[in-house]
Formats: C-alpha cells, structure tokens, sequence
C-alpha cells in the first residue's frame, strides 16, 4: 500500500475484519439476529433478519468509518476528515469523528432526507450540499481535500472500509453457522463486499446473494459487463443504494464472491418497508428493506432453505411512517 489512503488490489481477508472487530468493539453495536416466524412460514423456509437498523447512527456504515478513522495517522487525523454520502456513511463519519475529537465535512446531495442531514449536524459535522448524483458529491468533496487538507474517507470502495463492513458477516455466521443463504443490499458495494468476505472466509458453503434496485443496477450491470460502468441514469426511492457506478474494488469482491445479484422494484421495497414497519414495528428505510424485498418477491426463494437478511439502516424520513404502518397492516400475510 503506497500510503494511509492506498488501495491495493487485493481482497480482503479474515484477519483483516478480525482486526476491524477489535477496533469497534465497545464503539460498534452488536445487532440481532432475529426471528421472523410469521414470514418464514409465509415464503416456506428459515428468515431471520440482521438488523443493522439498530445500529449506532442508524445503519451499519459506523463499523467502516470507525475502522478507516482508527488506522489514520495523528497528522491525517488533525488535518480533519471528509466524506461524500447519501446520509447513513455521513452520519457514521461524524459520529466516528466526534469519539475521534476531530472535525468532519459531508459533502450531501440536495435531495438527501432531512432525517440524514440534521442527524450528521447533529453528530458535529459540516454539511455541504452538491448536486444529485454521487459524481457530483465525490468531485466537491476531491475539491476540499485538494484546498483544505482534509483526509477522505471514501464510502464503500476501500479495504478498510470493507472490512469494517465486513463484520457484519462475522457476526452472521457465529450467531447462525447452519445459515445456507445470506443476501445484502448493495449501493456502491462496500456492506455486500465485506458480508460475502466475511461469511465465505467462515462459511464456504454458505451462498451470499446482493440485492439492488431495479432502477440503480450498477453492481449486475458491472458484472454483465465485466468492469465497473457509469450507469445512464439512477432512478429509485432507495436513497442509500442510489449509486451511479459500483466501485472497482468491491466490484473484484462481487465477481469473486458473489453468487448472484438480483434486482427488486420500488414497488416491492416500499411494500417491505411497510410490511416490517406495520406488521413486526421494525422501522428501516427503503434501502434497508431491498433485501428482503427479494425474498417476498421470489427474486430469491427461501422454500426448505435457511436466510438471513441484512437490514441495513433505519434512517426513514418520519413523514412516511404513518402511511407505511398502515399499508403494512392491511398486508393479509406476515
């Protein structure tokens, strides 16, 4: 690695999250695993649910930032810290950079929920807002590092942050070691690259599937492709996987480690949310809800098999809660 901020071209290991589950331990939440009888009846097999939506900020990106934030040297770390996010990667920066006792930036787009944005200012972080599509947050975010000094943390597509991530399927595979099949969300691929890392490394056997929404296909169009492709246009209600162009290191990990990644509606992601939030008052937002959107929709069938599903954040905007949880209690099954 040339320096802090190198990306070799390497997976990453074992021992790498090993390492990254020492460094967030005490900082990190160790989620759930939880049941959810009524819907495995419904789909004929096993689900349980990894809920990332009970994690610190609200989603599973703490367990990145944290790690990143803790190999950064004290000079990188006094210089201050910048990210680019749709919200959840942004809130876990600032959160990570508080505990640090060093300053953050968030380069947002102008459509980021409300929710994300007051909760990174919550957490101490300036937010600065820059278009609509992760290329135009990643070119103002690369403009304050160049003026200010400040140290990117990039949001999926480094090892340390994979690795982080990665503990998630740590935490899978020791609390379910007969699971069969794990599927994640996947937006840019660092939460699906550092699941299917971990699990595959514990569990060989265990299949790993990505979820993406039908209208931000950037990981199944990379690996169709072969190499990472700019997509034409992103269009979903899922904010937090509403990625323009997978990465190319959690593409590596994808095309060696993934067994398929499918595609689900927005239709079906809002009806899961709703589903969790008015049948078992599990509040996740919409990126959150798309793997398991997978399994309602037969995308992926869980008939005499063992799944789990990563939740992967809460970070609902409040104003759609009361339609969901109705829409949710009118769903005659689960």
């Amino acid at each position: 690695m040339p320096d802090s901020l190198g990306k070799p071209d390497c997976l990453v290991t074992l021992p790498d999250i090993e390492a990254a589950a020492g460094r967030i331990e005490g900082v990190a939440v160790r989620t759930p695993l939880l049941h959810f009888p009524e819907l495995s009846e419904e789909v004929g097999g096993e689900v349980r649910l990894k809920c990332e939506n009970l994690q610190r900020t609200g989603s599973f990106k703490i367990r990145g930032a944290y790690n990143f934030l803790s190999q950064l040297s004290v000079g990188e770390l006094d210089r201050g810290v910048i990210t680019y996010s749709s919200g959840n990667h942004g809130q876990a920066l600032a959160l990570a950079a508080r505990i640090k006792g060093v300053r953050a930036v968030v380069v947002m787009p102008t459509t980021a929920p409300d929710v994300k944005v007051e909760g990174a200012r919550r957490l101490g972080a300036e937010v600065v807002f820059a278009g609509t599509t992760s290329v135009e947050r990643q070119t103002r975010a690369e403009e304050m590092v160049a003026s200010e000094g400040l140290a990117m943390v990039p949001p999926f597509d480094h090892p340390w942050i994979i690795a982080g991530q990665g503990t998630v399927g740590r935490e899978i595979a020791q609390d379910w070691p007969q699971v069969e099949t794990v599927l994640a969300p996947v937006g840019g691929g660092g939460l699906s690259s550092g699941v299917a890392a971990g699990l595959k490394a514990l569990l060989p056997g265990v299949r790993f599937i990505g979820v993406e929404a039908e209208g931000a296909p950037g990981m199944r169009r990379a690996l169709d492709a072969g190499e990472p492709v700019l997509l034409e246009t992103n269009d979903t209600i899922a904010d937090g996987i509403k990625t323009m162009k997978a990465g190319e290191l959690t593409f590596r990990h994808a095309r060696a480690l993934f067994d398929d990644v499918v595609l689900v509606s927005d239709e079906t992601i809002r009806e899961t949310t709703a589903l969790l939030l008015g049948r078992r008052k599990v509040v996740v937002e919409y990126s959150g809800a798309a793997a398991l959107g997978a399994v309602l929709s037969g995308a992926v069938s869980a008939r005499g098999r063992r799944i789990a599903v990563v939740l992967s954040g809460g970070n609902l905007e409040p104003s759609l809660m009361e339609d969901l949880a109705l829409e949710g209690l009118a769903r005659p099954q689960a």
